[in-house]
């Protein structure tokens, strides 16, 4: 059952994004596209109402525990980062907005903007860890089995760490920070 809340709460978090982003510039309703961007976070409310609902009705934890934290700490260290980029490209294909800028490799920009991004990673990661021992504490049965995928997690966020930060300065930019100076 956990399992179809989850799929359902996918598809659920891209129909309101769409719909919000179609009213909001091609229906040209502003305010009721914004209503229905607003109503994303309540995805992760209904997914994590039935997580703890499966949990505590004897549900055994699992993997598919695991996953509804995972998508909740996703949600939450991303969403308002992927909402303002869905909203810059409809602005842009489907109003005739200006064109979302692509930062340029080797710049200050770019460097920022992936750190700022591991810093996103590493809030999904905390909400998902906590979400996993929260779940673990309710069901009584401990959090072994939610944190096996927490390990993997782990891995995956010191690899995007170490990339994250490798993202340097050309030396083109250096030059023009010491002429600057």
């Amino acid at each position: 059952m956990l399992l179809a809340v989850i799929a359902g709460c996918e598809i659920g978090f891209w129909v309101l994004l769409a719909a919000g982003m179609v009213t909001r510039y091609l229906l040209r309703l502003p305010r009721l596209g914004m209503v229905l961007l607003a109503m994303v976070p309540l995805v992760d409310v209904v997914l994590l109402v039935a997580s703890v609902i499966d949990i505590r009705s004897g549900g055994e934890p699992s993997f598919k525990h695991s996953l509804a934290a995972i998508f909740i700490g996703v949600s939450v260290g991303f969403g308002h980062q992927s909402l303002k980029w869905a909203d810059g490209w409809a602005a842009y294909k489907l109003a005739g907005g200006p064109r979302p800028v692509k930062l340029k490799k080797g710049t200050r920009e770019k460097a920022q903007h992936e750190r700022r991004g591991w810093y996103h990673h590493v809030l999904a990661y905390g909400v998902g860890v906590a979400v996993m021992i929260v779940l673990g504490l309710l069901s009584g049965k401990g959090f072994d089995a939610l944190l096996g995928p927490a390990w993997t997690w782990t891995i995956v966020l010191v690899i995007d760490g170490f990339v994250s930060f490798s993202y340097g300065v050309d030396e083109e930019e250096k030059k023009k920070v010491e002429q600057a100076v």
